[in-house]
């Protein structure tokens, strides 16, 4: 994470670790309604570019031009990855983050239609699912990260999750 968007980059472990059991996440009724209504249509790595950027496209963001540029390359090489949600061909809302095996880093969200970002996240649960990854990292808990489910847990523990995570054959696309 940068400290700003022009500030140093720094590699950050926190203990407690934010991590969203996939076990745990649960489409709302109104959410299912608000994505029937809203139409959305999904994507990975359509607009991976808009995607990143559009997440730091915010007044106060750690989101440097470093760090796109750094994600960009490993979007490139296959390790990052955009999940997008469309209404009527326009880009809604998306997220973005790192897939190794079968965990998923996720690092920011946007939205530009309400519900959005939520819907493309539940759209990213799902798929986690299928192909059965088994963590979902958010690094650090906030209001919305734990309105989607997420809990902390003691780095030991992560980092065992973690382990069995990476060891998974899964492939994010």
């Amino acid at each position: 994470m940068a400290e700003s968007r022009e500030g140093d980059i720094y590699w950050y472990s926190p203990d407690p670790r934010a991590i969203i059991p996939l076990e745990r996440v649960k489409l709302p009724r109104s959410m299912r309604q608000s994505i029937r209504k809203n139409g959305f249509s999904y994507s990975i790595d359509h607009a991976f570019g808009e995607v990143i950027r559009s997440c730091a496209d915010r007044d106060d963001t750690w989101i440097s031009e470093d760090i796109i540029s750094s994600f960009e390359v490993l979007h490139r090489i296959g390790y990052a990855h955009s999940v997008e949600a469309w209404s009527k061909g326009e880009l809604a809302g998306g997220l973005y983050g790192i897939a190794i095996g079968g965990a998923f880093f996720g690092e920011s969200m946007f939205t530009r239609k309400s519900n959005a970002s939520k819907a493309a996240f539940y759209f990213l649960v799902q798929r986690m699912k299928d192909i059965g990854m088994i963590l979902l990292d958010t690094q650090f808990i906030c209001d919305h990260t734990e309105r989607l489910g997420a809990i902390e847990i003691p780095k030991k523990q992560y980092l065992r999750i973690l382990r069995n995570a990476l060891l998974l054959p899964c492939v994010f696309h």
